[in-house]
């Protein structure tokens, strides 16, 4: 199982998503919040985390990496432990995809008045020119000779 991401689950707390993400991190902290069995069959260490001091702590602060970390950390082992657990995890995975967090997404605004002609989008624009005035194909050259009559 992949590990939830740190991106989202910053997002995610810190409000991210309209009303799609604030169902996430109630789907998130519903699953958190079931109880983990402890039983001598393999299942959760009483040492292990249950990851709701991790959730708790993000929620007080969205941007702080370590704890968004620290978070994915504990849901990528207690989903190693629990079958029942994993299975809720990548359930709530899959619904969370949905939500935009702009985690890894472009934006592009074009603005100032009326653009003609291609707009220029990218991040390498070597041995490009945006200072020089632009060539008009549609003129005739000025030094062209007139047309004999």
């Amino acid at each position: 199982m992949d590990p939830v991401s740190v991106g989202l689950l910053a997002a995610l707390a810190g409000g991210a998503g309209g009303e799609v993400g604030r169902q996430a991190w109630a789907g998130l902290s519903a699953l958190v919040r079931r109880p983990v069995r402890r039983d001598g069959g393999g299942r959760i260490p009483a040492a292990s985390s249950s990851g709701e001091g991790e959730l708790v702590r993000l929620a007080e602060n969205p941007a702080d990496q370590g704890r968004a970390q620290a978070l994915s950390t504990v849901l990528a082992v207690r989903a190693a432990l629990d079958e029942d657990f994993r299975s809720g995890l990548l359930a709530w995975q899959e619904q969370a995809r949905l939500v935009r967090t702009g985690d890894g997404t472009v934006t592009n605004n074009v603005s100032g008045g009326a653009q003609h002609g291609p707009v220029v989008q990218g991040r390498d624009f070597t041995n490009l020119t945006f200072t020089s005035p632009p060539v008009r194909l549609d003129l005739p050259a000025a030094d062209a000779a007139e047309p004999e009559q």
